[in-house]
């Protein structure tokens, strides 16, 4: 049941941007804020980690907002939330180690050389800056675009970069992993 709840979430939260654009013109944003609050319990349900309590938190207050002020600003800055908080994770696991990507690479490889160990490092790194500059995309779209180039960048464009991000990293890896074993 876990599984389905994680994976509603993610598709909730992937769709979120499209859906907000498709019925902002049909419905009003106190109405939109309930499907806030379904991510909002969503996470919850799904949290195991405090984190991710505050991630429920901070997106309950931004459906409240929307709610009391019937406004349509609080619904568009759940994606500046999430990348804020993913800056937030990945930027505290440089500082408290170890970085988030070499706690994915051990999954695969527990014992990683120390050049592995390194690059890892670098990539999460590379993901910071991801964050920083999808989150402030995403936040100068929420305050000053129109609702279609914020569901353009939030809803596509930000998904396709991301995927990029992913594909060239995966190359990139490629090489220096033929470097080290040539």
């Amino acid at each position: 049941m876990k599984h389905v709840r994680l994976l509603l979430f993610a598709l909730l939260s992937c769709a979120y941007p499209l859906v907000v654009y498709r019925l902002l013109g049909r419905f009003e944003p106190r109405w939109l804020a309930l499907l806030l609050c379904a991510l909002a319990l969503l996470r919850a349900i799904s949290a195991r980690e405090p984190l991710w309590l505050w991630v429920a938190a901070g997106t309950g207050l931004l459906a409240g907002w929307a709610s009391l002020g019937n406004t349509a600003l609080p619904l568009k800055l759940y994606p500046v939330l999430i990348n804020g908080v993913l800056l937030l994770v990945f930027g505290s696991s440089l500082c408290f180690g170890p970085p988030v990507i070499e706690r994915l690479a051990r999954l695969r490889t527990p014992d990683l050389p120390p050049h592995a160990v390194a690059y890892t490092r670098r990539v999460t790194q590379v993901w910071c800056g991801f964050f920083l500059f999808n989150g402030s995309i995403a936040l100068g779209t929420a305050l000053w675009a129109s609702e279609r180039v914020w569901a353009l960048y939030n809803g596509l464009i930000a998904y396709g970069l991301i995927g990029t991000l992913f594909a060239v990293e995966w190359l990139v890896r490629q090489r220096v992993k033929a470097r080290v074993h040539g």
